[in-house]
């Protein structure tokens, strides 16, 4: 079938009228048959398909003709819904997109309805084509909008709903539904909802302040626990306001319903921890109070107000509340200095008498510290107290029982002193500075440490190494320190003391300190000095006049067959020298005298035998510990002359078959010679003993550094000396001593200068 447009001379003038009246509607009509082929297309559908007059109805591939100019997307669709309608005669509606003549496609609504003959057949169809683009694409910014809104209302951290004027539930986002487990249509009763979603102790109350809140049209507002989808309950805090229109009229209730669970658990928390510190603060043995930045009382303790009496009073100033509990004599010092404290924002601290409940007065030390805010500002002051009145009163014990001590330390007749770990001096007796004539700093030199300028001054020069090498052993060791030197009086003068000193430890064993003592024993010294002097003349006075009375016995014992014997020599003179010589009686006489020169010779044997010593007293002992023990005999002449004794003994050194005191005198003999000989030197003085292996002998040897002269060819022979009040005997002595133990006696000079004796004695063999 052809679509064309109606002619005027085809229809009447009425049906020209209503023609024209559809033809300029701003859509587009058509008619159909009861096949649903186009009868009629207004001339606005041709213009905006394009089509002017080709026919609608006749192409072979498309059932209806439509396919062409209906969206691809829409036209199955819409074809369905025709077929439908052409079969059962239902209204046609459908909402689908036509392309325009140049291309484009825009939303159109077509409606359609059927006229029916008598017999309820279809008999005609008459529709319209509306364009609805612009409608279509404001619902589509419309639905884009509220998709926005939704996501928005879904991503906020909050629960939103909203009730109808009346209070019934009339929205709840899908944030809230998610979280209570629950859908959209189980809220539709309010009560009910209140009663399973609120927690039972709560829900009454809900109710009750819901229900007048929409009653008066006031703001709801109340916390309260709901219940959550795993059926725990959770603090909420629940907010609605009412919405009004223009004459005041509520139209609508919006809400929100925020989650404080963590808020309100950490405020539980927080009132907790509030009165578990408060019960501490009274449970400690502390008192706390506090002020306002204004120095108003604003807080006291349990045990502050059981301490002081009756509880105090707020608000009270702070000057008020010292002055009501501090010790008069206590109050101006104390008031003052918190005061500054307080102006100035710095923390501060007070020890005063504080009186308490049953008006007794107790040291305390209060101690104050600002709380400020993130910008500094001060908040609020704080104060704790401690009872130290046993300390305060310790202390002062501790004061006088230290001024006792020190008065007993500056009375006592020894000069005493404290020094560091290092040996830095950090303390002397008032009676050690007024010996020196200096205090601690008096000698302190730039670049040098205190100690060593301090030796240097105090210490004799012929001392100071002896000390320095003594005291820095004990330094470095730990063990306790004694030796006698001469000390710098502050008049110059140097005399003899013996100082010790011993180590004060710590809890572990670490020096703290060293407590030292110098004791004056220069007139011991001098007496001790004195005294060996005088031995020394009354041991030569002895040996003179032993020497005078052995002479005497030698004499005695001697005499008498010498005279003998010059009689007999004179008788047999006589006989020899007679006319005629009597040969016979001169032989008689020659006899006798031969008899007489024996007993002379007996008798010096046996004066002999006096200085011969018996092998039976010897003994196998180790040479170190002879030579050891003989310097310690030596050690205060040693001392005293100035002269160091250094032992060099050769390990595994083997023992020697000895008279131990008389190789102690050769010994002793040997280092006397020795220091004697360097009594004109000046500087150090050494000795040095030496003990060493040398074939099958033991081999000593004692050196020393006295002057460089020669030694004398007969310096072992009797009554050879060259001291000036020397009776030549010791050295003489000393080789018999040596030869009757098997060994040897001899002497070297040294280079540059001094010289060494040396003696060799067998080794492991008993005489």
């Amino acid at each position: 079938m052809t679509v064309t447009t109606s002619s005027p001379d085809d229809i009447s003038a009425e049906a020209m009228r209503a023609l024209k009246i559809i033809e300029s509607m701003p859509g587009f009509a058509w008619s159909a048959d009861a096949d649903g082929q186009f009868t009629y297309v207004s001339p606005s559908t041709l213009a905006y398909l394009g089509n002017g007059r080709d026919d609608l109805n006749t192409a072979e591939e498309d059932e209806f003709g439509w396919r062409r100019v209906v969206h691809p997307e829409d036209y199955e669709r819409v074809a369905a819904r025709w077929r439908h309608c052409l079969k059962t005669g239902d209204d046609y509606d459908a909402e689908h997109r036509l392309r325009r003549a140049d291309g484009v496609y825009r939303w159109f609504r077509n409606s359609g309805r059927a006229s029916f003959d008598s017999d309820g057949c279809i008999t005609q169809w008459y529709g319209t084509t509306i364009d609805i683009d612009d409608q279509k694409k404001a619902e589509d910014g419309l639905r884009e909008s509220e998709g926005r809104l939704q996501e928005i209302i879904d991503a906020v951290p909050v629960h939103i709903w909203s009730w109808t004027p009346t209070g019934e539930m009339a929205y709840v986002s899908k944030r809230n539904m998610e979280f209570l487990g629950i859908t959209e249509n189980e809220f539709g009763d309010f009560t009910k909802v209140v009663q399973e979603l609120i927690h039972p102790d709560d829900a009454p109350e809900v109710h009750r302040h819901a229900a007048d809140c929409i009653a008066r049209g006031e703001v709801f507002v109340m916390r309260y626990r709901r219940r959550t989808k795993g059926g725990a309950y959770c603090w909420t805090e629940g907010r609605c306001e009412p919405v009004r229109d223009q004459h005041g009229n509520i139209v609508h209730w919006y809400g929100v319903s925020i989650n404080i669970d963590d808020q309100m658990r950490a405020e539980e928390e927080l009132r907790n921890s509030k009165r578990q510190l408060e019960q501490m603060i009274d449970a400690l043995p502390v008192n706390v109070l506090s002020f306002s930045p204004d120095m108003v009382l604003t807080y006291t303790s349990k045990r502050y107000q059981k301490k002081i009496g009756p509880a105090i009073s707020f608000p009270r100033n702070f000057e008020d509340v010292i002055r009501d509990v501090a010790h008069p004599e206590d109050f101006a010092v104390v008031c003052q200095r918190a005061l500054d404290g307080f102006a100035a924002g710095t923390p501060f601290v007070n020890r005063f008498r504080r009186r308490e409940r049953d008006g007794n007065y107790r040291w305390i030390e209060a101690r104050a510290q600002p709380l400020r805010n993130a910008e500094g500002v001060i908040l609020q002051w704080y104060i704790a107290s401690v009872d130290i009145d046993e300390e305060m009163r310790a202390q002062e014990a501790l004061r006088e029982s230290e001024r006792i001590l020190r008065q007993l330390v500056e009375t006592l007749p020894a000069l005493i002193y404290c020094s560091a770990p290092d040996g830095k001096p950090i303390y002397r007796s008032r009676q050690l500075s007024d010996y020196l004539g200096f205090g601690l700093d008096g000698v302190d030199e730039e670049g040098r440490p205190r100690l060593d300028s301090t030796l240097d001054a105090i210490i004799h020069p012929d001392d100071l190494a002896a000390v320095q090498e003594r005291y820095g052993h004990s330094l470095a060791t730990g063990k306790p320190y004694a030796m006698k030197h001469r000390l710098r009086r502050y008049d110059g003068e140097y005399l003899w003391v013996e100082t010790r000193a011993a180590p004060m430890r710590d809890a572990d064993g670490g020096i703290v300190q060293w407590n030292g003592v110098c004791m004056d024993i220069d007139g011991e010294v001098r007496a001790r000095h004195e005294l060996q002097l005088a031995q020394e003349r009354l041991s030569r006075a002895s040996q003179a006049a032993g020497l005078a009375e052995l002479s005497a016995s030698i004499a005695h014992e001697v005499n008498q067959p010498l005279a003998a014997i010059v009689a007999n020599s004179h008788a047999c003179h006589r006989w020899l020298s007679a006319e005629p010589a009597n040969i016979e009686r001169a032989k008689i006489t020659a006899e006798r005298i031969i008899r007489d020169a024996n007993a002379a010779a007996d008798v010096v044997s046996r004066i002999r035998a006096l200085f011969r010593q018996s092998s039976d007293t010897r003994t196998v002992l180790p040479f170190k510990d002879v030579i050891l023990e003989t310097r310690k005999l030596l050690a205060d002449e040693a001392l005293r002359r100035g002269v160091l004794i250094d032992i060099d003994i050769q390990e595994g050194l083997a023992p020697v078959a000895m008279d131990r005191v008389q190789i102690q005198q050769v010994l002793i003999n040997l280092l006397r010679n020795g220091m004697e000989a360097m009594g004109s030197v000046a500087g150090e003085k050494a000795l040095l003993v030496r003990g060493l292996a040398d074939g099958g002998v033991v081999r000593v040897e004692v050196r020393d550094s006295g002057p460089d002269e020669e030694l004398p060819a007969k310096i072992f022979e009797p009554f050879f000396t060259t001291k000036e009040q020397g009776m030549g005997m010791g050295l003489a002595i000393c080789r018999s001593i040596v030869e009757s133990h098997g060994g040897r006696l001899w002497a070297e000079k040294n280079v540059p200068n001094g010289a060494t004796f040396i003696f060799t004695l067998p080794a492991g063999v008993k005489g």
